[in-house]
């Protein structure tokens, strides 16, 4: 052989080996999904829902997963005021044989009702109840029912689980701290410009905040770690604010609890695919 057929053949096993090698690199966040095989009798859809809550009903939907079984259910829980709705994920749960259910707290995004963080809590345990009711018409497997929140809608999530016996796993993404937001705030007059999300949340600002400057000790996380001990939890972050709440909850865990911090952003935008797995895995835990 030549020298310069001996130098092409070393370029070009040095290039398919570099491409390889980055290739490898590229793909490894990725998830393969692929498109459902519908059952005939019981295919995967979209149902729309409207689950009452008080004297109210709100709005929402169930992807249903395919298969005429009863599913493991996934209720996801936005944040304040809502617009990042995770549905992404919801896609890739149903895909992996859950049903996700997804539904605006009341008051806020056309849902019927008065919106407060409070009502927000109750809107989930109303939620687990209306899967109760309808689990078979909408095939959900009520032992097996997990909490996803986003933001505010994390800490939904971390108070409803204390009111949800049967439901004993909870996932909180970038949990918002609303005691450490306002604990400083005494008076209600200096509540009064705050930002006001009256555009899809039918309260004042004033009147949503009100009730944490009079109860704090309902609002700071750190105080529950005792009612979550028998709960499965993951907190990720995007910062290390929320340390003293992870700190309290996993101090009193007797059954699992993660907390990690991620460079990211508060919607995890370079971390979707990293998120997807952490939740899949989480849920077959």
């Amino acid at each position: 052989m030549t020298m310069r057929k001996q130098l092409f053949s070393f370029l070009t096993i040095t290039i398919t080996l570099a491409s390889t090698c980055s290739f490898a690199q590229s793909t490894a966040d990725t998830i393969v999904l692929r498109d459902i095989t519908w059952d005939k009798i019981s295919p995967a859809g979209f149902i729309e829902l409207a689950i009452p809550s008080g004297n109210s009903l709100m709005q929402g939907f169930i992807y249903k997963a395919n298969g005429g079984q009863k599913h493991p259910t996934l209720i996801l829980l936005h944040g304040y005021p809502g617009n990042e709705r995770n549905l992404d994920l919801a896609q890739v749960v149903r895909a992996h044989g859950w049903n996700v259910i997804y539904f605006n707290y009341r008051g806020s995004w056309g849902s019927q009702g008065q919106f407060s963080f409070k009502n927000c809590v109750e809107d989930v345990v109303n939620v687990v109840g209306f899967c109760k009711k309808y689990q078979d018409s909408l095939q959900v497997d009520t032992s097996n029912i997990v909490l996803f929140g986003h933001s505010m809608g994390a800490w939904v999530c971390l108070k409803a689980l204390q009111e949800l016996p049967s439901v004993k796993k909870g996932f909180a993404l970038s949990t918002w701290n609303i005691y450490g937001d306002y604990k400083n705030i005494k008076d209600t007059m200096e509540i009064e410009n705050l930002a006001d999300e009256s555009f899809v949340l039918n309260t004042s600002a004033k009147n949503i905040y009100k009730p944490v400057i009079k109860n704090p000790a309902y609002y700071n996380l750190a105080n529950d770690s005792n009612a979550l001990a028998s709960k499965k939890i993951i907190m990720l972050d995007e910062n290390t604010r929320n340390k003293e709440i992870a700190d309290a909850i996993k101090s009193s865990n007797k059954s699992y609890f993660d907390y990690e911090v991620w460079q990211t952003d508060h919607p995890f935008t370079n971390k979707r695919v990293a998120l997807m797995k952490m939740v899949l895995t989480f849920l077959d835990k």
